[in-house]
């Protein structure tokens, strides 16, 4: 039979170097954070591990575009995307497969990659009656004729009339006592 001294002792050598683990983990993965550009090089954002932004960088000729917080966002969302990538290289395996694979598909749950710029959500996009395709037979070819009115809905069937429940059926929904 083993000394309880030394089983508790045991256990707090484990403790400890659990502890240690932990500590090592949360510094390395708060070091992590990913750092992005915008296409044309203007627009540059670094978010933490968190997904937090932490640096914004806004190049002079893009300051009065009517469009600079949008392009910001899609920066800030493109980098965040690139966090569970980021977080397996920058965090050593000492999280443990299990614990590393639940944080990196967390990390791909809350932060997807963002749509491509002019991507329209269902597919359809607003567009000009110039900008529409429209095949030759269609231009030359009159207006198709207008459809006939549907007939009338047939009346609805006359509704069964409800029968009157007796005292000593049970009534679940009335405060009746099923257990009679």
């Amino acid at each position: 039979m083993s000394n309880p001294e030394q089983l508790f002792a045991d256990f707090e050598a484990k403790l400890a170097d659990a502890q240690r683990k932990a500590n090592q983990m949360r510094t390395e993965i708060e070091s992590v954070s990913v750092s992005e550009r915008s296409k044309d090089g203007q627009i540059s954002v670094k978010v933490n591990h968190a997904g937090n932004l932490v640096g914004l960088e806004i190049g002079p000729s893009v300051r009065d575009n009517p469009a600079l917080a949008q392009e910001i966002l899609r920066v800030v969302q493109s980098a965040q995307s690139k966090l569970a990538a980021a977080m397996q290289t920058g965090v050593p395996s000492i999280a443990g497969t299990e614990t590393m694979n639940e944080l990196v598909n967390q990390l791909h749950n809350e932060y997807p990659e963002p749509e491509p710029t002019g991507y329209v959500e269902g597919g359809h996009q607003e567009a000009d009656e110039d900008d529409r395709f429209v095949a030759e037979d269609e231009l030359d070819a009159p207006p198709p004729a207008p459809k006939p009115p549907a007939p009338p809905a047939p009346p609805a069937p006359p509704r069964a009339a409800r029968r009157q429940q007796t005292d000593h059926e049970d009534d679940y929904f009335t405060g009746g006592d099923f257990l009679r």
